[in-house]
Order: C-alpha cells, then structure tokens, then sequence
C-alpha cells in the first residue's frame, strides 16, 4: 500500500505520519492493502478552484474524491491506484469546532469519507445509500477512535 501526502497549506500543520497509520488501517480493513491513495491537503481557495473546475461550483468545500478507476484499463503490475482525495484543511479546522471532534479526527473523518467515495459509496443516491454510507463511516472511524462517538449533527 501506497499513501502520497502533498500538503500545499503549510499554514496549518498536519501530522502525516499519523494519518499514513490510520489510512492504513482504514484501507486495509476495507481489503485494500494493495491499492496507492493520494491526498492533497490545501486551503480553501485551492479546493474551491478544485470544486470549480471538476464539478463547476464555485465554493469552497470540506473534501472531494477523484476515483481512479477506469473502464476497460489494463493491468498494470504493481500498487492499483484507488484514486485522489482532496481536503481543505481550513474548513476542516471551522467544521471540526462545529461536530465536537479535534482538529486531527475532523481529518480522519474526512479522509474516511473520501476513501468511501473512492470505493463507490455515494450518499447523494438515495437515502439507504446515504444510511450505508454513514454506518461504514461510523465503523471505521471507531476502528481509529475506540469510544469515540461522532454526534447526530455530524452529516457523514
């Protein structure tokens, strides 16, 4: 398993040690220890350009997925590349006051997140993909914070 971390924000500092651990633990209880995943941290102008210019919204967001995972590709030996996240990581910062969670689990959350885009997961299909979606995410957050409790307001 592969995890490239760019942060391009270096105005809020990021443990990427620690986040490679829990990305690792998250992929591998997902059964993808073989696949590469690349994060990009930024600020929230550079995930509002990323918003404008792969989804046409012109605002900035917490996290975006860019699965990588083509019809019809062929195999090519080595790491499988599951795909892109992106997160910013000033709005992690104001979310994570508003869900109750550190600065570092507001993180986690949100890479787990993009993870379960990666894989397929789509909360915006109907309302038993949104419940899905949800429950995995509680799960594997768990699997990082034993205890650790996400609140009801907490959307993912």
């Amino acid at each position: 398993m592969e995890i490239l971390i760019n942060n391009e924000f270096p105005e809020i500092k990021i443990d990427t040690r620690n986040i490679e651990q829990q990305i690792g633990k998250v992929l591998t209880s997902l059964n993808c220890n073989e696949h590469e995943i690349s994060i990009l941290f930024s600020g929230n102008q550079g995930i509002r350009d990323l918003n404008q210019q792969f989804r046409g919204i012109d605002r900035p967001t917490d996290v975006l997925s860019f699965p990588q995972v083509l019809e019809g590709e062929l195999e090519i030996p080595g790491a499988l590349v599951l795909g892109d996240i992106a997160i910013s990581l000033e709005t992690a910062l104001s979310q994570s006051e508003e869900h109750g969670l550190l600065f570092e689990e507001e993180l986690t959350l949100l890479l787990i997140h993009g993870i379960l885009h990666l894989l397929g997961y789509d909360h915006e299909i109907s309302d038993q993909e949104e419940e899905r979606m949800r429950s995995k995410t509680r799960e594997l957050f768990s699997l990082i914070y034993p205890g650790k409790k996400l609140a009801d307001t907490c959307n993912f």
